[in-house]
């Protein structure tokens, strides 16, 4: 019997024993292909030698140095080579341990900035709806989805919430996808000038948002009228990066194809690739500057930020990316694994949207495609569809409350960046025989 505590107490999960390029084994012989490396996560597939040689090799050197009284040799090189590719202004890297603590440091640090400003009042947070930050107090407070709130209401922090970016369901007839983009920005400014400007200190988003929507891009110019008002209004602009950058969009970072650049920006998943747990807030230069001046001491932190063996892993994966020349081959295949899935559910009659960039795809469940009425949610079509495909030896990211937390279902798709063509259509040919699994032949 085990005493493992799980995600749910109810389900009995294969035990994974192996990993080969894009397929995870279980400890029955079965393989899955990893169709969304986890949680985006495995952006370098399983078993990638040259980061497992890092890892090992760090641990001979060393495993662990608290950083109250030490800094370490890859933590420095990896910050180096991260503000290096970084947008903007972004000068600074604070290791964590994965994404939740990277938007809940984030806050803080926002919050803290304008206390050393000597604008204390500047303590309000703006999101969006149908966004997710992670599920630490903090970062689930500035998270949209209602279903994850729910129950914590109580204990969670008053954080405003806009209206998504969602062209499929929000752009209006006629509009084109440009004025559709400045549209939904504006609701940014209704927002601030509703609390009272000077009272925002930042406004927090996904570029392309992920689990709670399915990747769902920003309509064209939209965060670029973000950044705008931000600026006007003197406000931080938070982007979270967790689970669309690190290369997963064919940049690696999300927002460079957007062409903002943001004063604090998070990252997680990808940066460690599933090798090691590790996470990073990065802040701009007049952010860090601002508490060197004041305090000089960050009022945050955790036992294992810039662990040493962590940060080895992230070095080796971001070189990896960038030296085998990934981000290229993250565009070309996304382009292929977007158009298998047109071909395949372009016309599918329970298809509403097939979205994203790169190897970061989505894939709108509905059950009606001309009015976009979603399925209800009594028949629980991602939760079927998530035990369909793996049993047919697919691991894909259905969810549902794609729509308002409760009703919509989508599909994530985010397989690793090495996945060939011949594992595309292997990947396609599993998820259409899933959705018959679970919506029919009609479907």
């Amino acid at each position: 019997m085990s005493h493992v505590f799980p995600r749910h107490c109810h389900a009995e999960m294969p035990t994974a024993v192996g990993g080969e390029g894009v397929f995870l084994i279980d400890s029955q012989g079965n393989r899955y292909l990893d169709g969304s490396g986890g949680a985006a996560v495995s952006c370098l597939g399983h078993g990638d030698r040259e980061v497992t040689d890092a890892i090992k090799a760090q641990l001979d050197r060393l495993a662990f140095a608290h950083t109250g009284f030490l800094t370490s040799e890859p933590a420095e090189a990896l910050a180096d080579l991260l503000i290096e590719h970084a947008p903007g202004d972004l000068d600074r890297v604070y290791f964590v341990s994965g994404g939740s603590e990277a938007t809940e440091a984030a806050i803080k640090l926002a919050r803290q900035y304008w206390v050393e400003k000597g604008q204390p009042q500047r303590s309000r947070l703006i999101a969006r709806r149908q966004s997710y930050h992670g599920n630490t107090i903090g970062a689930l407070s500035a998270g949209g989805n209602e279903w994850r709130r729910q129950q914590f209401g109580p204990l969670l922090l008053d954080v405003s919430h806009i209206a998504p970016c969602y062209e499929y369901r929000e752009r209006g007839d006629g509009e084109t996808a440009e004025e559709y983009g400045v549209r939904a920005a504006e609701a940014l400014r209704e927002e601030i000038l509703r609390l009272g400007p000077d009272s925002v200190m930042a406004f927090m988003a996904e570029p392309v948002v992920g689990a709670t929507a399915g990747a769902v891009p920003p309509a064209p110019g939209y965060f670029r009228r973000v950044r705008e008002i931000c600026d006007e209004y003197g406000i931080l602009l938070i982007l979270d990066e967790v689970m669309c950058g690190m290369g997963r969009t064919g940049s690696l970072f999300a927002c460079e194809q957007d062409g903002v650049e943001p004063d604090i920006l998070c990252i997680a998943k990808g940066l460690g690739a599933g090798y090691q747990p590790i996470g990073a807030m990065l802040c701009s230069k007049a952010i860090y500057d601002t508490i060197a001046a004041g305090s000089g001491f960050f009022q945050h932190g955790h036992t294992y930020i810039g662990h040493p063996v962590a940060t080895a892993a992230g070095l080796a994966v971001v070189r990896a990316i960038l030296d085998r020349d990934l981000l290229p081959q993250v565009r070309k295949k996304g382009a292929s694994l977007q158009q298998a899935l047109e071909a395949r559910f372009g016309q599918h009659p329970h298809v509403g949207d097939i979205r994203g960039r790169g190897l970061f795809r989505g894939i709108e469940l509905v059950e009606d495609r001309a009015t976009k009425a979603p399925f209800d949610p009594s028949r629980k079509v991602a939760a079927r569809l998530k035990k369909a495909a793996f049993t047919r030896g697919l691991i894909c990211y259905p969810m549902s409350g794609t729509i308002d937390g409760k009703h919509g279902d989508h599909v994530l798709l985010a397989p690793p960046f090495i996945i060939s063509d011949a594992e595309i259509g292997m990947l396609t040919d599993r998820l259409a025989a899933a959705l018959e699994d679970v919506l029919g032949s009609d479907g």
